[in-house]
């Protein structure tokens, strides 16, 4: 007689569904690496395209394309009164079932944020399928082009557009926002969302055709757009995007271009680092306030000036032009939160509310119409203690025989 629990052990294996249930073939899938939404032909619909690779065609041995069509991707679109509509009225034409794990951006047109990306969010968050760490995007253009064009150095156009955010802590362009911090934001009565912005420029060159320059499409960072609750009111200029990043992201280096202490028609390019970036929350009279506190040392990379460290009063000139440069900078992001857009996309609020939450708790309600009101005053400081390898500018005959 075998014993109690071997029998019931048994009896459970025969629950127990086979290794074939539920599997899922590669060739049964579509891959999407990227999503692009934008409003439909017909009013209260909108239009969804996905980036969708062919795995034949996306990589050979060399890195190219490798299968009869030559095509990497398959762009396909569809509409819906709701996004699940729009998805599900791609089976209708797509032979393979769309899947979503592999996708890396959701690109939204900026016509349709304007409107509202409640259900956007929601949709994206709810899915199973759908990962958190997806990058989400504005774009002034068709999103269902954007997603569509070939971009880069990469063979497929959602990694291109992936890899874009790898170096914007570099070029300080746009905000790295994913779909976790979108929903958070969104979610948070402290703060609001700011999402990447994109766009078209005519860049690139043939090398099949000459007079080709210029004549192709590329997708570059363009700044961020601003929202309210879900609603997009507003973009930032590249520039402007300077000022607004420390406030939501760690800060790696940045470039200034100044004007020469002693020549104000030449320029000297100062690269900065060691940045450190704070913000303090006062609390007084039941007033809340903030102080900005910013610091960085530089080196002076370029210069078409003669320019060395020995010359004290030229160091302490550029020091504070770069300190009045970040604290406009600065100052300027605030009042285009505060007055222009009236959202508290720097999350100052939840600045404050991590250091008092008690006093949070009377005043977060009333958040929207105390923010545009609150002082905010700037400090900052700066330090050239670098000229790189050069201590003198480059020019002819500064070495003697």
């Amino acid at each position: 007689m075998f014993p109690k629990y071997i029998i019931l052990f048994l009896s459970c294996l025969l629950l127990l569904s086979g290794c074939k249930t539920g599997k899922r073939e590669l060739s049964d899938l579509a891959l999407v690496m990227a999503v692009g939404l934008d409003k439909g032909e017909r009013k209260g619909t909108i239009k969804v395209t996905t980036q969708i690779a062919r795995p034949a065609d996306a990589r050979g041995s060399t890195g190219a394309p490798s299968g009869q069509t030559g095509d990497p991707i398959w762009s396909a679109s569809a509409e819906g009164e709701t996004i699940f509509q729009a998805i599900r009225n791609l089976s209708t034409f797509s032979s393979r079932r769309v899947f979503w794990a592999h996708n890396l951006i959701i690109v939204i047109n900026e016509d349709l944020a304007k409107e509202g990306i409640s259900d956007i969010i929601d949709f994206f968050t709810r899915n199973p399928e759908l990962r958190m760490r997806t990058w989400v995007v504005v774009t002034p253009n068709p999103a269902n082009q954007v997603v569509s064009t070939m971009t880069g150095l990469e063979v497929v156009p959602g990694e291109a557009l992936d890899k874009l955010f790898r170096y914007t802590p570099i070029s300080v362009q746009a905000p790295r926002t994913q779909m976790i911090d979108l929903q958070s934001a969104y979610l948070n009565e402290s703060t609001q969302p700011i999402l990447a912005r994109l766009h078209f420029v005519k860049r690139g060159v043939s090398n099949k055709k000459e007079g080709q320059a210029g004549a192709y499409n590329q997708v570059e960072l363009a700044g961020a757009g601003i929202f309210r609750e879900d609603k997009l009111v507003g973009t930032l200029k590249p520039v402007e995007v300077r000022g607004m990043i420390p406030f939501i992201e760690p800060i790696d280096t940045g470039v200034h271009i100044l004007s020469c202490p002693d020549d104000k028609s030449k320029k000297m390019t100062v690269e900065l680092k060691n940045q450190k970036f704070s913000v303090t929350p006062s609390y007084q009279n039941n007033k809340p306030s903030f102080k900005i506190s910013y610091q960085t040392t530089g080196s002076v990379v370029e210069a078409a000036c003669p320019f060395a460290l020995e010359e004290r009063d030229k160091v302490k000139a550029l020091e504070k032009m770069i300190e009045k440069e970040k604290k406009k900078d600065f100052e300027k992001i605030v009042k285009k939160a505060q007055i222009e857009f009236k959202s508290d996309f720097l999350e100052l609020g939840k600045v404050f509310n991590n250091k008092y939450p008690v006093e949070w708790r009377k005043i977060g309600p009333s958040w929207e119409t105390i923010f545009p009101t609150v002082a905010v005053e700037v400090h900052t400081k700066a330090t050239i203690n670098d000229t790189v390898l050069l201590k003198k500018q480059t020019k002819p005959g500064s070495v003697k025989n």
